[in-house]
């Protein structure tokens, strides 16, 4: 025979677990009594979305404590049943925090697997929570509450993200390197110009978050299934408890909506786009036939046959997830262009992609930021670089432009000087007066002050260009907006 319990014990057991209230616990599904027979179990695994949606047990929680205060304030719940259900939800929440919550295979999602054990714990009175509740305004709440809290996160890594960048452009302001397009070596800029095109980006990338999370910032909660709730439920009032600005306008579209998860997907789409476009330049960079950079080796293999190899398997996974964040963003625009309104079942596949998305874009902006802390620059290869492959013709154009030659005859004079010093094997730089008088009388001896890589950088002096000083006055712009 067991021994009893003592005073002190029960006294703790009670202070560790809500008190339950009398009466039979409900069997079977919450839903199930429409239903002469139990769902199949074929079936059971196929729907349920608990392996991926048990992510939002806090939101779902906090969500439904709101839920609670706004019954009794509608006087649904006397305020001693609202207590014992929002400290049952407490205590499942601790349950959860400390990975003791005692899951069942019939519970088909976070959400049924919370009150379920609500129930267990306090009794019938569980089965309140759900009064004027639906799933799927429930759901449409947690996802919304989910997002507002992680695309917060996101805007931070994004922001440190540039903090890097700016942090290396600074190191490295006085670097030259050639300016590419077509991959063809075209015109002379600064490395610190180069990195600074990439906080721009991620400038706009963490815009586009704050966007979404704006226009998602609305609380849904109250519409019920789709029509609405029967009970004097004060909407504002769930809201002001959830730090919500607005509430939504109409119950049909609130539950049914997902145009939130397709905004973040598209962000996240652009952040990954803009981390592979980086990853594909550290790739060709870091290669012998580059070597502007060396890549950190603690973010690089090596190779199982091949001993001198190092590979840069961070940059090239990032470049193939973008693809996979891409999928994502296709997915879900395919699974919602046929829904009718208001909710369909369909709509439980949005999460698996969105928080797949939302952790690969995740990983890759922390890893690529500490990618870019570690980086190391081959200045001087750079440098011997930037000095060849008729990357100053463009000066020559634009000297004889301002001589008054029009611009289009400057560059056909242009072109002939380049196969010129091409034939002879002589950069633009060794060509001497009476070569360049040979093909136009407009030049004159200042002409020599265009053909070095620094005029040709600090020429560029207009907003936005590549001289010394507007990037430098950029990157202090920059450091300051970025501060702290």
């Amino acid at each position: 025979m067991a021994k009893s319990q003592s005073g002190g014990a029960r006294a703790r057991t009670a202070a560790r677990s809500p008190q339950r209230s009398g009466g039979a616990l409900p069997k079977g599904k919450a839903w199930g009594g429409r239903f002469a027979e139990q769902t199949d179990r074929l079936v059971e695994r196929f729907t349920s979305s608990l392996a991926c949606d048990r992510r939002l047990y806090p939101y779902d929680i906090q969500g439904s404590i709101a839920h609670c205060k706004t019954l009794e304030r509608a006087g649904v719940l006397t305020a001693r049943e609202s207590a014992q259900l929002v400290r049952g939800l407490q205590f499942v929440r601790v349950e959860l925090d400390g990975g003791r919550f005692p899951f069942s295979p019939q519970d088909e999602d976070i959400h049924m697997a919370i009150e379920r054990r609500l129930t267990e714990l306090i009794g019938p009175l569980g089965g309140k929570l759900h009064t004027g509740r639906s799933r799927n305004d429930q759901v449409a709440l947690d996802l919304r509450l989910f997002l507002r809290e992680v695309l917060s996160t996101l805007m931070d890594q994004v922001q440190e993200f540039r903090r890097v960048l700016v942090s290396q452009a600074r190191a490295h302001v006085d670097v030259v390197m050639p300016g590419y397009t077509h991959l063809q070596r075209a015109q002379p800029v600064l490395l610190a110009h180069h990195f600074l095109a990439y906080v721009e980006m991620f400038d706009r990338d963490r815009g586009r978050l704050h966007d979404c999370r704006e226009r998602l910032n609305v609380m849904p909660l109250g519409s019920g299934a789709l029509a609405g709730s029967n009970y004097p439920v004060d909407r504002r009032y769930t809201a002001a408890l959830l730090d919500f600005p607005s509430v939504t306008q109409n119950s049909l579209d609130a539950v049914s909506d997902r145009d939130g998860v397709v905004e973040v997907l598209s962000a996240l789409s652009l952040i990954m786009m803009h981390l592979s476009r980086l990853s594909e330049e550290l790739i060709l960079w870091a290669s012998q036939e580059f070597r502007y950079v060396d890549l950190p080796d603690t973010f690089c293999t090596g190779s199982s046959m091949m001993p001198q190899k190092k590979n840069p398997d961070v940059p090239e996974l990032v470049r193939g997830k973008t693809g996979r964040v891409y999928g994502h963003l296709m997915g879900t625009l395919t699974l919602l262009k046929g829904l009718p309104l208001s909710y369909n079942r369909d709509l439980q596949e949005d999460k698996e992609a969105l928080f797949d998305a939302l952790d690969t874009t995740g990983q890759s902006l922390v890893l690529c930021t500490e990618l870019m802390r570690r980086l190391a620059v081959n200045t001087a290869v750079l440098a011997e670089a930037a000095e060849g492959g008729g990357m100053l013709a463009t000066e020559l154009a634009d000297y004889l432009a301002t001589k008054g030659v029009p611009f289009r005859e400057a560059h056909s004079i242009t072109g002939q000087i380049v196969r010129f010093s091409l034939e002879k094997h002589r950069s633009l730089q060794q060509l001497t007066m009476q070569d360049l008088k040979g093909f136009s009388d407009h030049f004159e001896q200042d002409v020599l002050n265009c053909l070095t890589v620094r005029g040709a950088i600090d020429r560029k002096r207009q907003i936005g260009g590549t001289a010394r000083r507007r990037v430098e006055a950029r990157i202090k712009e920059l450091e300051k907006a970025l501060k702290g």
